[in-house]
């Protein structure tokens, strides 16, 4: 196995461990996300769509490991990574947490794409 595509497990192994911390400690990921769960509404949002959609696409790369797969999951860091940054700026949320998020989020895309 060569170390490209050992990278690209990490990435999907991170892909999933991020979706099923958010889908089974929802009231933790404050400090890791900055949102808070403060009602039953937000904690069903929080598992839902960054549970859901990070376990699904992880799930996807596991089922379906071919490049086409992991060219979408690396798009979809890159929609989100482009967001965050654009919003960094527009939202004034330069905070050290979203520049390590941005990060971690450009170097997935990389090993994804590669």
């Amino acid at each position: 196995m060569d170390i490209v595509l050992i990278l690209k497990y990490v990435a999907v192994i991170v892909t999933l461990l991020t979706g099923l911390y958010s889908l089974l400690q929802p009231k933790k990921i404050k400090g890791f996300t900055g949102l808070e769960a403060s009602s039953p509404r937000a904690i069903t949002e929080i598992r839902a769509v960054m549970g859901g959609t990070f376990v699904g696409l992880g799930i996807a790369a596991l089922v379906f490991p071919v490049r086409e797969v992991y060219l979408m999951l690396g798009i979809t860091y890159a929609a989100i990574a482009a967001i965050r940054g654009v919003s960094m700026v527009l939202d004034k949320s330069m905070e050290k947490s979203n520049v390590i998020s941005l990060v971690s989020e450009v170097i997935l895309v990389v090993i994804l794409v590669l």
